[in-house]
């Protein structure tokens, strides 16, 4: 993978990659700073695309038109929706949905997107066991979780929110952009992963946690980005092709 581009929707979740990136040039582009740069070796388009799945769309696809990127690895924070994750855990996508697509009136189920063959975006095989390795190397300890990322244009704070994403869509986590990353993705057929680190329940508190742990949970999120990175110029280094 030549070169990776990596989105975090607000500055928290990009700040640690750029202070520890080499960024050769910027392009402003939409209103976004595009930071080209290098990190572990690995050329990388870093951006911070702004929230909710609009932004993030938009900036996927600039990603792929004016960078031609060869991945697309989506870095961040979220609210808990599966009963066992704690804040700080990690939630490797599995795949994404977008949670508030709702035509079920029209007899569609909830999360599938009316006259597409897919709705349900599926994050690449090697990126994810990448994302699962890097994980498992962190030096902060948390629980890490292969799972659905359930994504809509709305911050989840109510239980019974939380219990509609559960039981309409399976969501682990629930989020702003993943979702319309994905499907970004898919219709360039681009690699990517989405990973996230819960900053809080998505029900009662969840205002005042977010705000007290996201610094936290993009930190987590930052770190295993990093790790993929490394792993990657290890891999290819040890290469028989090399």
């Amino acid at each position: 993978m030549r070169t990776i581009g990596i989105i975090g929707a607000m500055d928290e979740e990009i700040v640690l990659l750029k202070e520890k990136a080499e960024i050769t040039s910027v392009e402003h582009l939409l209103g976004l700073d595009f930071y080209r740069g290098k990190l572990y070796q690995k050329d990388i388009v870093l951006v911070r695309c702004g929230i909710g799945k609009v932004n993030a769309a938009a900036c996927v696809q600039v990603l792929v038109d004016r960078f031609s990127v060869d991945c697309i690895i989506n870095t961040g924070v979220a609210g808990a929706i599966y009963h066992r994750l704690q804040i700080g855990d990690i939630v490797i996508s599995h795949d994404a949905v977008q949670h508030d697509m709702d035509t079920s009136v029209l007899g569609d189920p909830v999360g599938i997107i009316p006259r597409m063959e897919e709705s349900y975006f599926h994050a690449d095989k090697r990126l994810m066991a990448l994302a699962k390795k890097a994980g498992e190397q962190m030096e902060t300890k948390h629980n890490i979780f292969l799972g659905r990322i359930a994504s809509g244009d709305q911050f989840i704070s109510t239980k019974p929110q939380k219990q509609r994403i559960w039981n309409t869509v399976g969501g682990y986590c629930a989020e702003m952009e993943g979702g319309a990353i994905a499907h970004v993705c898919y219709l360039n057929q681009i690699p990517f992963v989405i990973i996230r680190s819960i900053s809080d329940k998505a029900e009662g508190e969840a205002g005042m946690d977010f705000a007290e742990f996201v610094h936290i949970a993009a930190k987590n999120s930052g770190e295993l980005v990093e790790n993929m990175l490394r792993l990657m110029t290890e891999e290819e280094k040890n290469s028989p092709q090399n």
